[in-house]
């Protein structure tokens, strides 16, 4: 495509979600005792919690796709990557029983949790590159298996292993594994998601490739892994492969996702965008029933095959998914800067509708506030993500002095932007709230004179957590809308 055509079309998105109309200056009301501010969207790629760019730097393959960037290197220039993901064999990590390889995944992860970023992950114990994903080790203890050929199925001859998925001395000893990796990521806020990716070839839950599992057993082998991951991951999302029900039916519900969703599993499409035009990817109609109340993550082709497959084209069917599956987490699979240098225009569009994005659209306070008296504040917001905000987090007002001192934190408490609905754009519904508050209620300290008033989305207690498309940020997810006056009674 054009880039002077994609550039037109990424305008008239901005011009669209109403990102460019308006200016980010206060309007005074006819009788200038009101601050009313309608700011604009920045345009700017959202970082945050719950969604994002994740970049595989372990694709099953150590090599693929980190191994070209230097220790320090994180990519900082892709715009919206939020997530390192780190895919690899099981073998990798437990080389031997009970002595773990941590630093596999803990070296990269350091790396962009020292950025403010996160990290997800997916522990295989089928592959078709090495014999045994699943150490040996376990093998040796008696776990029966199938050797096979890949693309061929089971046999005698083959060199690649597999499990028997419901053997139990493999059941046990990934259970094992399982307890000693949750006591480290299980509940840690640097960890976004982690796959239940035990089953299937390349963790992907089928074995159509491979050893052939029949289908009259996949379902409850499918359950079995489910259960085995929600058991020790009792706080962090866990996700699971579209292809467990087969990757290529088309539906709405199947047992092995509803059992998933039962469980609170979200789902994940591996791959999108395999093949050309029309069968792109099978599996919107099944993330109806997950996106409204868990994060979606999407999957694409390693994109150097989808181009030699003709699968690509010029990259916009990647943001339809995005909006047919409304989807929080996006991959960039494939040596991400040149992914980058090649759909530049094309991911500038999609971080301005995937996962969550929170716009202030009118805000509305007196421009002099009586200390120790109630005054009234006025704001109306929209999401012009593809998805809810699952994380969910308040709107909090925060005065500062000249000096930039904390003067005053007010939060809303009332008002929880995870209950924002989502749109199509052009339609996306907007939201207004009318809030009390009282600065210096008890508060000797609290002193006369003008101060920047700042506004913020974050925890109950006013700490900001989200990233907001506006402008004047202090740093800390703050920003600045103007100045109020604080005044004696």
């Amino acid at each position: 495509m054009n880039p002077m055509h994609l550039h037109l079309q990424s305008a008239v998105a901005l011009l669209l979600l109403g990102q460019v109309a308006l200016q980010s200056q206060p309007v005074a009301a006819p009788t200038n005792t009101t601050m009313l501010v309608r700011p604009a969207d920045t345009g700017a790629a959202m970082v945050n919690p719950g969604m994002g760019w994740t970049m595989h730097f372990y694709s099953n393959v150590p090599e693929n796709y980190g191994s070209k960037l230097d220790p320090a290197d994180t990519v900082d220039d892709f715009p919206g990557l939020s997530t390192v993901y780190l895919r690899v064999p099981w073998a990798f990590i437990e080389p031997e029983e009970g002595r773990f390889n941590w630093a596999l995944l803990d070296t990269p992860a350091q790396r962009w949790i020292a950025k403010g970023k996160r990290v997800a992950f997916r522990l295989t114990c089928s592959e078709n590159w090495i014999p045994y994903a699943t150490p040996e080790w376990v093998k040796k203890a008696g776990a029966k298996g199938h050797f096979y050929v890949f693309g061929k199925g089971r046999s005698e001859e083959g060199t690649l292993w597999d499990p028997d998925f419901a053997d139990p001395v493999f059941l046990e000893k990934f259970d094992h594994f399982l307890a000693a990796m949750a006591a480290r990521y299980d509940g840690n806020p640097n960890v976004a998601f982690v796959d239940v990716g035990s089953y299937g070839l390349w963790g992907e839950g089928h074995t159509f490739m491979s050893s052939q599992v029949p289908e009259s057993e996949s379902l409850e082998i499918v359950k079995k892994h489910i259960d085995l991951h929600v058991k020790h991951f009792k706080n962090t999302l866990l996700c699971i492969s579209d292809d467990v029900v087969g990757h290529d039916k088309l539906g709405l519900h199947f047992p092995e996702t509803d059992y998933a969703l039962s469980k609170g599993v979200s789902v994940r499409d591996d791959s999108i965008m395999v093949q050309p035009p029309p069968r792109s990817w099978y599996h919107a109609g099944m993330a109806e029933a997950f996106w409204p109340r868990l994060p979606v993550i999407l999957e694409h082709e390693h994109f150097g095959s989808s181009k030699i497959r003709q699968a690509w084209g010029d990259g916009s069917l990647l943001l339809k998914a995005v909006e047919e599956y409304h989807a929080s987490y996006l991959s960039i699979h494939w040596w991400p800067r040149e992914l980058l240098s090649e759909n530049r225009a094309l991911i500038d569009r999609i971080n301005l509708r995937m996962g969550y994005r929170l716009q202030l659209r009118e805000f509305e306070c007196p421009s002099t506030v009586q200390i120790g008296k109630p005054f009234r504040v006025r704001s109306v917001w929209a999401n012009a993500g593809v998805a809810p905000f699952h994380t969910g987090g308040y709107v909090t007002l925060t005065l500062k002095d000249a000096q930039g001192g904390i003067v005053s934190v007010l939060v809303e408490e009332e008002f929880d932007l995870k209950d924002l609905k989502v749109g199509p754009v052009g339609a996306i519904p907007v939201r207004g709230k009318t809030a009390e508050f009282v600065v210096g209620r008890v508060a000797p300290t609290t002193r006369p004179g003008d101060c920047g008033l700042f506004i913020s989305v974050g925890a109950r207690d006013g700490t900001p957590r989200i990233m907001l498309p506006l402008a004047d940020d202090d740093g800390q997810h703050r920003y600045r809308l103007g100045t109020v006056h604080l005044a004696r009674d």
